[in-house]
């Protein structure tokens, strides 16, 4: 796994459901490339024009709430996010996000203290996330191994193919 992601933060509040990070009525594509001009239109219109590769989603609490849509993280990826950085997550969105190979932490103060723009630097094996534009230093839980392996894999289906061809 790259263990240091860098990037522009993007930065929204509080209970962003899947239907603003990819709207239902984009459901019908399924592909992260489908789906990145789409990617947080109802709460962003910029966002999809704007993100460059290796930009960071910071947000406050339950972020990726609502429906259970894998179409969500599967968006963030095809955007270009390297990473969503939020207070906290929806379950079912966290399990996705592993799941599709996007990398997410829980920091509380983040939200609060990054602005938009700013340049954000996380090591994912720590756990580490530093506001390069700041100075300002956060904690969130690393990623254990299996986890690692499961996101440089790019997923869970693609984890499991490569477990299953090393054991022939």
């Amino acid at each position: 796994m790259e263990t240091t992601v860098r990037g522009r933060a993007w930065v929204y509040g509080d209970n962003v459901d899947t239907d603003v990070i990819i709207p239902a009525r984009y459901l019908t594509k399924s592909t992260p490339a489908e789906l990145a001009p789409y990617c947080m239109e109802d709460i962003d219109a910029s966002f999809a024009k704007e993100v460059r590769k290796g930009d960071i989603v910071v947000a406050g609490a339950n972020f990726g709430c609502g429906s259970s849509r894998e179409h969500a993280p599967l968006a963030l990826l095809g955007a270009g996010v390297s990473a969503v950085v939020a207070s906290s997550f929806a379950r079912i969105f966290f399990r996705n996000a592993i799941n599709v190979g996007l990398p997410i932490l829980e920091a509380p103060d983040v939200a609060a203290s990054v602005k938009k723009g700013d340049e954000i630097e996380i090591n994912l094996e720590k756990g580490v996330i530093t506001d390069i534009t700041t100075g300002k230093t956060f904690q969130a839980q690393g990623f254990p191994k299996f986890l690692s392996e499961l996101i440089d894999a790019g997923g869970l289906v693609e984890y499991g193919k490569l477990r299953l061809a090393a054991k022939g």
